[in-house]
């Protein structure tokens, strides 16, 4: 499997033949690789890390391949207009490819001068439907391990462990320093490590700013840019006319799961992982209007997960640790929404069955084999 082409390199290759392409994500998910599995690639290729390369980047001495990588070229500050420079004048026949780990559709400075020329894909970690998981066994591992390729591969508890804090260090200490002006970077730290015990309950950024001891406006900075380097998500609530839902409280989950110390926690945080992977997808390949959020009411009813296909609710999913009954959160939004589909999925169960208001109960994998 870990020489299997990743799940988006058939869509970079349709999309090269028509405009740029960008490759966004995490760093280590493998966006290099995948690039450099593509036919003269390797030829290509330009790092804007390596100092050779990023001088031959300012140079516009190019190889001569009729593929070009720029891998990290979003660190350049004027690295839009660079590219659309670049894109108007190449030589016919040469493609351009892009790689990033950080949102290149909001490192912009000063307008997206590349409108129209390139289409952007997001590339996540590994999935079970990735993956081709089976077994509950297998499924359980991926919890551990984690999605990046690295320590999943690796196949080792104890070093998954030891790549996830040095992950984490790299982040902070080269990705941000990079990329943001981010004075206390020891600081930011601190909230790296406050983060994963919060997940699965709404995200206040006050309690943070009371912890770390700084300003509000601070601590919302800070989540935005571990937001925008791809270390965490977050998902608004879901409000409709019929239900009274919560407006703004957001919950936040980690593209690296298994920094989250609880089992039950950890096995949502996966969960939303999955779940966002198939929404980036369907946006990014299909022109969907699709997003993830999770519903939340004022009576504290929640359900831990909503997809919206053009603002109206196709998916709902709650997650449990072992059997149980329908959740009656999931039963309550289930009835106010009787057309979308009503999931209460399982890390450990074994039962399999659809109950009598229509929700699936079943163990996870039944759902996430199906998405991508």
């Amino acid at each position: 499997m870990a020489d299997r082409p990743r799940y988006l390199a058939p869509q970079v290759r349709r999309d090269l033949a028509r405009k740029m392409v960008f490759v966004a994500g995490p760093r280590q998910v493998g966006k290099t690789t995948l690039a450099l599995a593509l036919p003269d690639a390797r030829r290509g290729y330009l790092n804007w890390d390596v100092a050779e390369h990023r001088e031959r980047i300012l140079r516009r001495e190019f190889p001569p391949s009729r593929l070009w990588v720029f891998d990290e070229i979003h660190k350049y500050r004027s690295w839009r207009n660079y590219l659309k420079g670049l894109y108007d004048a190449r030589p016919t026949g040469v493609r351009i490819l892009v790689t990033g780990s950080a949102r290149l559709d909001v490192y912009r400075f000063g307008g997206d001068s590349l409108q129209g020329r390139y289409h952007l894909l997001r590339l996540h970690p590994l999935s079970a439907a990735e993956l081709g998981l089976t077994a509950s066994d297998d499924l359980a591992d991926l919890l551990t391990l984690g999605g990046f390729p690295e320590p999943y591969f690796g196949g080792s508890q104890v070093e998954a462990r030891r790549w996830s804090r040095e992950y984490r260090t790299l982040l902070i200490r080269e990705e941000v320093a990079s990329l943001e002006r981010v004075q206390d970077l020891g600081a930011l730290e601190l909230l790296m490590l406050r983060l994963p015990e919060l997940v699965g309950s709404p995200l206040s950024i006050n309690a943070l700013r009371e912890d770390l001891q700084v300003s509000h406006k601070t601590a919302a900075a800070w989540l935005d840019v571990l937001e925008r380097l791809y270390a965490v998500f977050r998902l608004p609530p879901f409000g409709a006319p019929t239900i009274r839902a919560v407006k703004k409280e957001q919950k936040h989950y980690h593209l690296d799961w298994p920094v989250v110390p609880a089992d039950p926690a950890r096995f949502e945080n996966l969960v939303a992982c999955h779940l966002l992977k198939w929404v980036h997808h369907q946006q990014d390949t299909q022109g969907r209007d699709v997003e993830l959020r999770y519903f939340r009411d004022t009576d504290g009813r929640e359900v831990d997960f909503v997809v919206l296909d053009r603002r109206r609710p196709v998916l709902c999913v709650e997650c449990k640790w072992s059997d149980t009954a329908a959740d009656k959160s999931l039963r309550y939004f289930k009835v106010r929404f009787p057309d979308c589909d009503a999931w209460q999925i399982s890390a450990t169960g074994t039962r399999d069955y659809v109950n009598a208001d229509g929700i699936r109960v079943a163990p996870a994998l039944t759902l996430l084999k199906t998405l991508v």
